[in-house]
């Protein structure tokens, strides 16, 4: 019986502070997380897909002129690629 006496105090402090406390605290953090992304994380995306997009379009406008300055560039590089291999 002197264990259950001793342990009444510190049972019942930690079920009347800290408890709530900690029940409070981690509901919190999870709202935080699940709230999505913010406005400023929203803007960075999309002005990444703006430069991916103005990348892509630069990308296929200097394959149009390989193709037409060196027709056969694609063939070429195959081949280096399967001579690493």
């Amino acid at each position: 019986m002197q264990f259950w006496q001793f342990m009444f105090v510190p049972t019942v402090l930690f079920l009347v502070v800290v408890a709530p406390v900690w029940i409070v605290m981690h509901y919190r953090s999870v709202n935080r997380s699940s709230r999505g992304l913010s406005q400023d994380d929203r803007k960075t995306i999309e002005h990444m897909l703006v430069t991916v997009d103005k990348l892509s379009d630069r990308i296929g406008v200097l394959e149009d002129i390989l193709d037409v300055d060196h027709p056969n560039w694609r063939q070429q590089t195959d081949r280096r690629e399967r001579s690493k291999e």
